[in-house]
């Protein structure tokens, strides 16, 4: 069967008396009339044509899954919980940015509600014109409840569902009588890999969302939703691939990579050197942390005072050097430290700098993923102070001014935990569907 009318109104048809035609074939569908006048693909000219066919053929799927027309929509069909952890991995998820761009504020100025739902009907986020939300709540458009023909009856979202074709209503082609002052446009959205329907986006508000040019504007939503779930896709293949190609590499890499020295939530800290990882002692990592940062060499003097502070000695620095070369020595660890002026035979890599580099080129998710914690978190040397401090300076303003909304929102929960600013910055560009946003305004009523 083809349909053929999928937008509500004409260009330039009265709205009065179409409300009219429609509310007078529902009466009659209703009441058993099996005689409604339905539109033809052609209309002819002159002749009355009261009904959609589309409709009729939803009315009846409404009447053969026994619902009740006069009944209130139900009460949500989700928990607060449920719908938090459907919200949270499901794919349109992803998609919330764009639709914040091109609908929810253009909801909010122009009078209308804008609802994303799932393959199954279930609305899971509702924003736009306040009032109209409020309203919309009362007759049972509200997040969690289940709008699907099955349940609702003839629906936007739940018949462009079950027809899997965007569609437009108006009035009293809603089959439930509460429902009959809205109108809405919605279309299904589609995985661009699979071809498989996600979800539904709706357009809900009064008469001016039966106007012919809404029906594509919902439409251009979606065809950009989906271009953009294309490119998340391919983004995702692209890092899995990736992955798979470092994995791979990983063996040969591991054997020619300069020695690594761990100090990031690390007490003790790690010093890795081919195959060998050797556990180092404060004194001993301190001085490492001090030479790595200092290719070029220190003096016996900079070096004291770069881990002793003013109250260490030369003397006490070169007994614990000593040790220390001792150490590596016994362990076959490649690396010498060397005198006049003190340096390291080859470059070591330690994990702090690295993460400093990252953020340093805007690789937030590849600094935030290696920030372990606070440089070697019992020492007092200088050197590891001023490396720690100018640490997490750097990543909480490069969190602050760059990171997007999920990586802020996961500094925030790991190392920011009573840092006002961050979860005011947090609030300030999470979209206003997230349900992150719960979280974020309990913890500031909490500060």
């Amino acid at each position: 069967m083809v349909f053929t009318e999928w937008r509500a109104l004409r260009q330039g048809e009265s709205t009065s008396q179409r409300r009219r035609e429609i509310e007078h074939a529902y009466e009659r569908f209703l009441s058993g009339d099996a005689e409604v006048e339905r539109t033809p693909a052609r209309p002819r000219r002159g002749v009355l044509t009261p009904m959609r066919e589309i409709i009729l053929h939803s009315w009846q799927r409404s009447l053969d899954h026994l619902v009740d027309p006069e009944a209130q929509p139900s009460s949500p069909d989700l928990t607060a919980d449920e719908l938090a952890a459907l919200r949270e991995v499901h794919p349109l998820a992803t998609a919330l940015p764009m639709l914040e761009r091109l609908l929810f504020r253009e909801a909010e100025d122009s009078g209308f509600i804008v609802a994303v739902g799932d393959a199954q009907g279930r609305l899971l986020w509702i924003d736009g014109d306040r009032r109209l939300r409020a309203l919309a709540e009362d007759m049972g458009f509200a997040e969690g409840t289940d709008w699907s023909e099955r349940a609702v009856g003839t629906s936007a979202p739940g018949s462009a569902l079950a027809l899997d074709h965007p569609l437009q209503l108006f009035g009293a082609e809603h089959f439930s009588r509460a429902v009959h002052q809205w109108s809405c446009a919605a279309t299904p959205v589609h995985d661009p890999e699979t071809g498989a329907i996600l979800g539904v986006i709706d357009i809900t508000g009064r008469e001016t969302v039966a106007e012919p040019h809404v029906l594509p504007f919902v439409e251009a939503t979606r065809a950009a939703v989906e271009a953009e779930l294309s490119l998340e896709a391919m983004r995702r293949r692209v890092e899995a691939e990736s992955l798979k190609t470092a994995r791979r590499r990983k063996p040969e890499r591991a054997a020619r990579r300069s020695p690594q020295l761990m100090v990031l939530g690390r007490e003790p800290a790690l010093l890795t050197a081919g195959a060998e990882t050797l556990e180092l002692g404060r004194r001993h990592a301190e001085i490492l942390v001090a030479l790595a940062g200092a290719p070029q060499g220190l003096t016996s003097g900079a070096l004291t005072d770069a881990v002793y502070g003013e109250a260490g000695s030369t003397e006490t620095l070169r007994a614990e050097l000593a040790r220390l070369r001792k150490l590596l020595s016994a362990h076959r660890v490649p690396i010498e430290v060397r005198a006049k002026p003190y340096r390291l035979s080859q470059t070591i890599s330690v994990d702090a700098h690295d993460t400093l580099a990252a953020l340093g080129r805007g690789a937030h998710r590849l600094a935030l993923s290696g920030y372990g914690g606070e440089a070697l978190p019992g020492s007092e040397a200088p050197c590891v102070e001023a490396l720690r401090h100018d640490l997490e300076m750097t990543l909480r303003q490069s969190m602050l001014q760059s990171a997007s909304p999920e990586l802020l929102f996961e500094y925030a929960q790991q190392w920011a935990e009573d840092d006002a600013e961050v979860w005011q910055t947090l609030l300030q560009i999470l979209p206003p569907l997230s349900p992150k946003r719960a979280r974020v305004v309990a913890k500031l009523d909490a500060l």
